[in-house]
């Protein structure tokens, strides 16, 4: 007999929240991490849960505006020339995915599961008694040029299409909205539906102090590899191995240095993202504020004022980029106004696909093993619905809605 029903690796929000499904499904669960439960990637977020933000990095602009990405320093989407020269076929693939066809695939597939997202992570805030974490003010989106607004207007109705909902602003309404935005806005946004938690890593943290309240087990310690054996899977740590049922590799941009887990078999790569912190300024925003032309969002925390943001295509060895700690400060203030020198920086790794979709459900050849990462920068919004899909799978369920669009074994060009 196997020591646990379901092993989950990965302690982020998505491993976590899986983990808190299936024991609320009465399943014997045990999450294996050396790290405190959502103290890596899923701590640095934007902290919104984004159930609008369907139109994927791979766009269309992306195609035309290659140059400037590679050797610009004032655009929110860089790439190191070095890691695309290194990993040819991935940014061939990412590149690929960025032609209209495949990203308006690309966007109804988001958009389909980000529609159950609510209903994902519900249950496990009320669960955690975590509601008091929850802010509902929705989302307000700004651009500050004529041209940006314009630009903005496909992928506006492309979303409406796509069932999000959202509502015009103008620009005096967006600022009485927001008084502390200093930007000249040419067109506003709010997107009403949308949440945002006042402390992601705390979120976390609930969901895994009742995870534990409900008999789950976790171990901290490092996985080096997992193997089907017969009806089970042998779960190796540096600490000696756990038999399970199935596991579940919910290591996000980690994923692909576990042994056997078939992630290293995928194109897993990153989205390097980037946060300010500034202690005593959460005043100057009311909910996250998305500068349109900026690409990030300034976000009011428990903690203070968070600017958050930017996507840089790199690797996971890679040092951090002082330019893009320095845009985000440069364009803060732009946005906000003077700024005192933050209290602290981050840079963290969203694991990402060339498809811009997450990876859930079955390893390739596999019964057992199951694959959940690659969220990209929706982890913390679809973290409660990757769980609950998984532990549908793990149970041999179907799950309610169509998921044929994350299946690990999928074509990636």
């Amino acid at each position: 007999m196997s020591d646990y029903d379901l092993a989950v690796i990965g302690a982020g929000v998505v491993g976590v929240s899986t983990a808190l499904w299936a024991v609320m499904r009465g399943h014997r669960v045990v999450l294996i991490d050396p790290a405190a439960p959502g103290s890596g990637t899923s701590s640095g977020n934007a902290c919104t849960i984004a159930t609008y933000a369907c139109l994927p990095v791979n766009d269309p602009s992306v195609l035309s505006g290659l140059p400037g990405l590679l050797l610009g320093s004032n655009t929110p989407l860089s790439v190191s020339w070095g890691h695309a020269l290194r990993h040819p076929l991935w940014m061939l693939r990412f590149l690929a995915n960025c032609r209209a066809k495949p990203s308006s695939r690309i966007a109804a597939a988001l958009a389909g599961v980000l529609a159950h997202a609510d209903a994902g992570l519900n249950p496990l805030i009320e669960a955690a008694r975590a509601g008091d974490l929850v802010v509902a003010r929705g989302q307000i989106s700004v651009w500050s040029t004529r041209a940006g607004g314009q630009g903005a207007e496909a992928g506006l109705i492309r979303r409406r299409d796509l069932g999000v909902s959202w509502q015009e602003m103008t620009p005096e309404q967006a600022q009485e909205a927001e008084p502390g935005l200093r930007l000249s806005i040419a067109r506003a946004v709010h997107f009403p539906d949308a949440r945002h938690i006042r402390d992601p890593e705390a979120l976390v943290g609930r969901f895994h102090a009742a995870f534990l309240a409900k008999g789950g087990a976790h171990l901290s310690q490092r996985v080096q590899s997992v193997a089907q054996q017969g009806e089970g899977v042998v779960v190796s740590t540096d600490a000696g191995a756990v038999t399970s049922r199935r596991a579940v590799v919910a290591a996000g941009a980690f994923s692909g240095r576990i042994a056997g887990s078939g992630a290293e078999n995928l194109p897993l790569g990153t989205e390097r993202g980037y946060h300010l912190m500034f202690r005593d300024e959460a005043a100057r925003v009311t909910r996250p504020v998305g500068w349109g032309e900026g690409g990030f969002y300034a976000v009011p925390m428990a903690r203070g004022l968070r600017l958050a943001g930017t996507v840089e295509i790199a690797g996971l060895d890679a040092p951090a980029n002082a330019g893009r700690l320095a845009y985000l400060k440069r364009r803060g203030q732009e946005m906000l106004g003077p700024l005192p020198d933050p209290d602290s920086s981050w840079l963290g790794f969203r694991p990402t696909l060339p498809d811009s979709l997450p990876a859930i459900g079955f390893a390739p050849g596999s019964d057992r093993i199951l694959q959940a990462f690659g969220h990209q920068h929706l982890g913390l919004t679809l973290g409660g619905i990757t769980g609950r899909i998984i532990t549908d799978l793990a149970e041999g369920r179907q799950p309610n809605q169509d998921i044929a669009a994350f299946d690990p074994g999928r074509a990636f060009s």
